[in-house]
Order: C-alpha cells, then sequence, then structure tokens
C-alpha cells in the first residue's frame, strides 16, 4: 500500500471549502494578494482610485496564484505525502484526485493570464505568466536537485507588488522594483527559518533545502544573516525614491533591525526555538511595514 493510498484512508473528513482552500494554499494567496494591493495602492497616482481596476488587478492574480498551487501540489503530491507538514493536503490525503486538481490549477492558470491581459494590461499578465512557469516549472523542480532553489523561489514570490504597480501605471518603473527587491529579500530569512525547522523531514521527502547540505548550520546562518543586511538597506528605497515619507524610514530601520536581531540570534544558536522566533518575526516585519508604507505614501 503506497503512502499516499494509507494517508487517505486515515484522513478525517473535510468540508469542500476547507478543502480548496488547502488546496490554493489560502494564506499564501492572501499574503499575495496584500503584496498586490499594496503595489497598486503605491504605483496609483492619478486623482481618484480606481477602484474597478484593482478589482480587476487583485482577481486575476489571485486565479494565477490559486493555478500556480494547485499545480504545485499536483507535481508534489508523492513528496508531501512523506512530511507531517503536508500529508495532511488534498492530495496525498486523498481528498481529491490529480486529475481534478490538474484540471483546477490549468483553468484557474489560463483564466487568470488571460483575465489580467484583457481587464488590467499585457504587462501585468506577462508578469503574472512568468510567476507562474518560473515557479511550477523551474522552482518547483529545482526543490530536488539544489539548495538555490530558494533564490529561484523568491523570484515568483515577489512578482505581485509590481504586478500591482503596473496594473495601476502600465509601466516598469523604480518604485515597482523596488517592492519587488523588499519582497525577494524579506523571504530568504522566512524559508531559511522554515527549512531549518523542518530539515530532517525535508531531507526525508528527498528536498534540497540549504540545512540539508549544510548540517552545521553555518552556511545557513550566513545566507539569513547577509539577506537581513540586504533587506534592511533596500527596504530605505522607497523613501529615496520619494514613495513614503519619514515614518516609514523609521518604521523600517526598527523593523529591520528586529528582524536582523532575530537573525543574528539564529545563527548563534542554530536551534529550533530560535528559528522559530525568526520565522515568527518575519511574519510580524512585513504585514507592519506595508502598513507604515501606505499609511505614509507621499
Amino acid at each position: 500500500m503506497s503512502s499516499t493510498t494509507q494517508n487517505a484512508a486515515a484522513a478525517p473528513a473535510k468540508g469542500w471549502v476547507s478543502v480548496y482552500s488547502d488546496l490554493i494554499k489560502a494564506r499564501l494567496t492572501m499574503l499575495v494578494l496584500l503584496t498586490t494591493l499594496v503595489g497598486f495602492y503605491m504605483g496609483w497616482s492619478s486623482g481618484t482610485m480606481d477602484y474597478l481596476n484593482m478589482f480587476h488587478a487583485l482577481f486575476g492574480t489571485a486565479l494565477v496564484a490559486s493555478g500556480a498551487a494547485a499545480l504545485n501540489q499536483l507535481l508534489e503530491r508523492e513528496y508531501d505525502a512523506r512530511m507531517k507538514r503536508t500529508v495532511s493536503r488534498p492530495l496525498p490525503s486523498g481528498r481529491l484526485q490529480p486529475v481534478a486538481v490538474m484540471l483546477f490549477g490549468g483553468i484557474c492558470s489560463l483564466a487568470g493570464t488571460i483575465y489580467l491581459a484583457w481587464f488590467t494590461n499585457p504587462l501585468t499578465s506577462v508578469l503574472g505568466a512568468i510567476s507562474l512557469v518560473s515557479y511550477i516549472f523551474i522552482y518547483t523542480p529545482l526543490k530536488r536537485l539544489t539548495w538555490w532553489n530558494t533564490a529561484v523561489g523568491a523570484i515568483p514570490g515577489a512578482l505581485p507588488p509590481l504586478m500591482g504597480w503596473t496594473a495601476a501605471r502600465g509601466a516598469l518603473e523604480p518604485g515597482g522594483w523596488a517592492l519587488f527587491a523588499i519582497l525577494a529579500f524579506w523571504q530568504m530569512p522566512h524559508f531559511f527559518a522554515i527549512a531549518w525547522m523542518y530539515r530532517d523531514e525535508y531531507a526525508k521527502a528527498g528536498f534540497k533545502m540549504l540545512p540539508s547540505v549544510d548540517p552545521g548550520g553555518s552556511r545557513t546562518a550566513q545566507q539569513a544573516v547577509s539577506h537581513n543586511i540586504g533587506l534592511l538597506l533596500v527596504s530605505l528605497s522607497p523613501f529615496v525614491l520619494r514613495m513614503a515619507g519619514k515614518i516609514y524610514l523609521g518604521a523600517a530601520i526598527l523593523l529591520g533591525v528586529y528582524y536582523l536581531w532575530c537573525a543574528i540570534q539564529f545563527g548563534r544558536k542554530l536551534d529550533h526555538a530560535s528559528a522559530k522566533k525568526l520565522f515568527f518575526a518575519s511574519i510580524i516585519y512585513l504585514p507592519l511595514l506595508l502598513i507604515f508604507l501606505v499609511a505614509d505614501k507621499l
């Protein structure tokens, strides 16, 4: 009996809303939409906010993100079945079948890219397609080949605020790239903390995360700290570009120093508790930074 069959037999019942929420990784998708919304708001500069255009950007992005999440789980279903943290997902638990997930993911992905092209602009649609393709066809297989998958995965993860910006402005501009850089640097310590906490599970499932090739943890710590330093620097760019004012600047420095301190503590201790603290620091950092950015928009 395969692990997927065993998991299906042991899986408790769930409603379809809960099952599909797991399939689209609802919490991750909400983060994608939050950063897209911030990108749109920061990019809009021509008088009264165009809420209809904002809705189109968010809805199209939601379709692309949902499709990407479903297709990612389709490709990783056998590996997810080997890890405690993912064994209850719809496919390894047997709640959904691969054909249904393939159709759902494919339809959402295609519909999302077409929707963005039709209702926002072709540039935003192209960025959505790049995010989708890089996530599914580059990042996902790289997870079984090299720990550099984390850096590659940061690219599709950082594109949503840039998509929000292009939906509002129709152009790639420094402000949009500043938001992209913040998200890209933020993700690295966030994912290194997760990879350290679940390094044994990742290794068992066959994923090549940095802690798998760095059992001592020195390289993982260096990566977490160095990317935090990079984040602290790029988080100042909205002030430099006159997107936000001094309130944001102060918040960015304080939040960045706290996030960096947690990374340094993780590097010194390299235990589960410090990794967990770094993870929660990342969860606190991003929404607070975005709140101050929106509140202090110039």
